[in-house]
C-alpha cells in the first residue's frame, strides 16, 4: 500500500475519526485507525464496537491496500509534518513509512484483517435537517443527561421522531430538558441515542446551513454530515414517561432576567463546594427574589427585582448547579419560571412560546418533615 495526500486534509480526517476510538481497548487493533486506499480515495475509520466514524478524502493512491495504524501516534506524526503532501507506505516488514518534506517516520502497522467490520445497520432514511437546528437542539438539552448508569436509558437522549416533528428529551432524575422542532419527516419512531455519540456529532458537524442526514431503526442510528458518517448503537430500555412529570398547574409565575439571576446564583455559590452542598434557599416575592445560603464556609444573602411576578410568595430550595445549568443552557435573555408548590418540579420556559421546557426538582430543607 502506498498513497500521498494533503497533510491538512489527512490530519483533519484523523482527528475526526479518532473521536470514536478508546485509548485503552481490550482489543488492541481498536486503538488504531483503519485506512483503506483505492482509486483516488483514502477511507479512514475509527470504531469502538459501539460507535464508528468514517470519512473519505482525496488521495493519490500509488499502490492500493489497507492497514491499521495506532491512532494517537498517527495523529501526532501527521499533525507535526511540514505543510504540503504526506506519503504513507507499507513495507515488507510490516512497518508504515510516513514521510513529509525531509521528515520520515517508521511506525508499526497492525493487520487490517483483524479489524472488525462495522455492522450493516440497515437503518432507514428518517430525516434531513440543517446543522444549525441539530446543534441547537442538542446543546439545549444534553446538559440534563444522566452521567451514571443506574438506568442506562437515561445516559442518552430520547429522540421522538413523528411525522412533521422532532423532540429531544434528556433527564437525570433531578432535571429534565425538552425541545421540539417542526421538521419534514414521514416516519414514527422513538430511539435513545448515547450522549457520547451526540457530543461527538457536535464536534464533527460543519457550518450552520450544512445538512445532517439521519437514518435510524430500532438498533442503530447513522448521522451523515460534513463528509463524515457516524454510526452508533442505540441504548435499549424504557425511557421515563416524561410527559407525566410535567406540572399542569401553576400557583406562581416569575419572569427573570437570566444574566442577573445567574450572577446572583454564582455569588451565592461561592460558599458551596462538592463537600458542602447545602441548598440555595430562594424566596420569590412580588417585589424581589431573595437568595440565601449557609454552609460552614459562611453565610450569604443576595436579592434582585424580577421583571414580573404573579401568584403566591413561595420559598423553594435548589441545588445551585442544577438551577445554573438550566439558566445557562437556555441561552435566553429572559425566562419564565412556573411553580406549583415548594416541593413540585419548577418549570423554566421562554417568555414567549414553547421553544423548550426545562424542569428542575427542588431540594427539601432538612428542618422539614
Amino acid at each position: 500500500m502506498k498513497f500521498v495526500c494533503d497533510k491538512s486534509l489527512l490530519s483533519a480526517a484523523i482527528d475526526g475519526v479518532s473521536r470514536a476510538i478508546t485509548n485503552r481497548s481490550a482489543i488492541p487493533v481498536l486503538e488504531g485507525i483503519y485506512l483503506k486506499a483505492e482509486g483516488f480515495q483514502l477511507t479512514l475509520t475509527g470504531y469502538d464496537m459501539e460507535m464508528g466514524i468514517t470519512t473519505t478524502i482525496e488521495s493519490n493512491v500509488l499502490v492500493p491496500g489497507e492497514t491499521v495504524l495506532e491512532a494517537r501516534l498517527l495523529g501526532s506524526v501527521v499533525s507535526r509534518m511540514p505543510a504540503g503532501d504526506v506519503s504513507i507506505e507499507l513495507n515488507n516488514e510490516g512497518m508504515a513509512i510516513i514521510s513529509g518534506g525531509v521528515a520520515e517516520f517508521e511506525i508499526p502497522a497492525m493487520n487490517a484483517s483483524d479489524y472488525p467490520s462495522l455492522p450493516n445497520t440497515a437503518a432507514e432514511n428518517t430525516m434531513t435537517i440543517p446543522t444549525s437546528m441539530m446543534r441547537e437542539m442538542i446543546e439545549k438539552t444534553i446538559y440534563a443527561v444522566a452521567v451514571e448508569d443506574k438506568k442506562p436509558a437515561h445516559t442518552g437522549e430520547l429522540f421522538v421522531i413523528e411525522p412533521g416533528s422532532l423532540t429531544l428529551v434528556a433527564l437525570d432524575g433531578y432535571r429534565l430538558a425538552i425541545i421540539q422542532r417542526d421538521v419534514e419527516c414521514k416516519r414514527d419512531i422513538r430511539i435513545i441515542i448515547p450522549a457520547k455519540t451526540l457530543q461527538e456529532l457536535l464536534k464533527i458537524m460543519g457550518g450552520p446551513d450544512e445538512p445532517v442526514k439521519i437514518d435510524a431503526n430500532r438498533r442503530y442510528v447513522v448521522f451523515t454530515t460534513n463528509g463524515y458518517t457516524i454510526m452508533s448503537r442505540l441504548i435499549e430500555g424504557e425511557f421515563l414517561n416524561y410527559e407525566s412529570v410535567i406540572p399542569k398547574e401553576c400557583r406562581t409565575q416569575v419572569v427573570v432576567d437570566c444574566k442577573t439571576f445567574i450572577n446572583t446564583l454564582e455569588r451565592a455559590s461561592l460558599i458551596i463546594t462538592d463537600r458542602l452542598k447545602n441548598p440555595l434557599r430562594i424566596t420569590f416575592a412580588p417585589d424581589k427574589v431573595t437568595v440565601r445560603c449557609q454552609t460552614p464556609l459562611g453565610k450569604v444573602m443576595d436579592e434582585f427585582v424580577p421583571d414580573k411576578m404573579e401568584g403566591d410568595t413561595m420559598e423553594i430550595g435548589f441545588n445551585n448547579r442544577y438551577l445554573l445549568d438550566a439558566l445557562r443552557n437556555s441561552k435566553c435573555e429572559k425566562l419564565r419560571m412556573e411553580m406549583s408548590g415548594p416541593l413540585s418540579p419548577i418549570k423554566l420556559l421562554p417568555v414567549e412560546g414553547k421553544d423548550f421546557t426545562y424542569l428542575v426538582l427542588p431540594v427539601r430543607f432538612k428542618n422539614e418533615g
